[in-house]
């Protein structure tokens, strides 16, 4: 690598676009859960139909991870973008005029693939593959808590909608910011990074020896937790704190953050998971370039898995809700840029978006069973505790099969 590359500034266009492409996305993935009782009340729906709905987007978003890795790879970053953004508003305009939960589990099939288009696989290639090898860590990290950002004002702004519009109009609302995110596009020009030997090497060869790595193998199982957890409390976190959480008592903190309900501290709730993520998420990336990330994965679950279980054993008050979001943010998308990076660090840049995308696809494995069984449980049952406590099980196993991951790059095959 040259000194010029070297010594390439951390923010750029292609991060500056990136960042728009990421948020607008995560605004519109973080809402769904606001609509969950509005649109079972309107149509009489048990909630394991939406949250089906929910669940089947998080699925074939991990499932088109590496499908648009693999496109933007062979096609180029840019085209995966805009078929990722067309299918995302296709799905959200046919979901807007949708009266069966068959017809909008169907939809979400086309928003889970747009989010894959739209979503970290992709971008975070782009801006790893644009940064230099100091500046990788934090980008990815800056990148990641662009999502947060989305997260933050995505809950609230559709909350606010619904008060002044159906929230089939919403749908179409979204439809049309995510379009929107195609006028970036021309700031995402990239130049390989990639060693002369990493870009010999077929995706065949590079999936071959990344297969028969070990350490491969826990990362894909490590990530499942932390789908399952992210995909749960989005979807189904604002329904639980309407239904658990104590009588409102208007003042104090409440009052300023205009909580006046509790379907708004839910909402608010989400935004400031969203919030704290964009402060967690940096310092992972700061961290990430200076510390072992196998040991920072770690102890990020560890962290979760002790949040949880004090959440549901504590009584559910306005006050622990708050205290919990924090907590759960600060830790929330802080794995994203030590899994990518670490990914990167391991098998390079070439293949770095497909090889994230099969690792993302454990995560997103997690987040369609997080969902739905969320749902499932809960009309069982008529609340979330078991589903819960399936989620600070998982959490723990992450923390435990990080440990064993050997953090050092295997020898490229010699060029021939």
């Amino acid at each position: 690598m040259s000194t010029e590359t070297a010594r390439a500034p951390l923010v750029t266009p292609v991060l500056i676009g990136g960042c728009l492409v990421i948020m607008a996305g995560f605004a519109i993935r973080a809402a769904f859960g606001v609509f969950q009782i509005p649109i079972g009340e309107e149509f009489g729906w048990p909630r394991a139909e939406f949250s089906l709905a929910i669940a089947i987007q998080n699925l074939f978003w991990g499932i088109g991870q590496p499908i648009f890795g693999a496109m933007a790879e062979k096609i180029g970053d840019r085209k995966a973008i805009i078929a990722g953004a067309v299918l995302y508003a296709a799905g959200l305009l046919l979901s807007a005029g949708t009266t069966s939960p068959l017809a909008m589990q169907a939809y979400e099939v086309l928003v889970g693939f747009g989010i894959a288009g739209t979503g970290f696989g992709v971008i975070l290639a782009v801006v790893g593959r644009a940064a230099s090898d100091e500046n990788r860590s934090m980008a990815l990290a800056i990148a990641t808590a662009a999502g947060s950002a989305g997260q933050v004002v995505g809950a609230p702004i559709a909350e606010f909608l619904l008060t002044l519009m159906s929230w089939q109009m919403v749908f179409v609302c979204f439809a049309g910011l995510i379009l929107s995110v195609l006028f970036v596009l021309p700031m995402m020009r990239t130049q390989p990074m990639a060693s002369r030997t990493e870009l010999e090497e077929s995706l065949g060869q590079i999936l071959r020896r990344a297969g028969r790595d070990p350490s491969y193998g826990m990362i894909f199982l490590g990530f499942f937790s932390c789908g399952y957890q992210l995909a749960f409390i989005t979807a189904h976190f604002p329904a639980l704190v309407t239904e658990y959480c104590g009588p409102i008592r208007t003042g104090g903190v409440l009052a300023g953050l205009g909580i006046e309900t509790t379907s708004a501290l839910g909402a608010v709730a989400i935004s400031l998971i969203g919030l704290f993520n964009i402060a967690g998420t940096l310092l992972a990336g700061y961290l990430g370039k200076r510390f072992t990330r196998k040991y920072l994965l770690a102890g990020i679950y560890t962290g979760r898995t002790i949040a949880a279980a004090w959440f549901i054993l504590a009584p559910i008050t306005p006050t622990s809700v708050l205290v919990f979001s924090a907590v759960m943010g600060a830790l929330w998308l802080a794995t994203v840029p030590l899994t990518s990076g670490l990914v990167a660090h391991l098998w390079g840049l070439r293949y770095m978006g497909t090889l994230y995308g099969i690792v993302f696809f454990s995560h997103q494995l997690g987040g369609f069973l997080g969902v739905w069984l969320g749902g499932r449980m809960y009309d069982i049952y008529g609340n979330y505790d078991l589903v819960w406590w399936v989620g600070v099980a998982v959490g723990a196993f992450s923390a435990i099969i990080h440990l064993p991951i050997r953090e050092k790059r295997a020898p490229l095959p010699a060029a021939a």
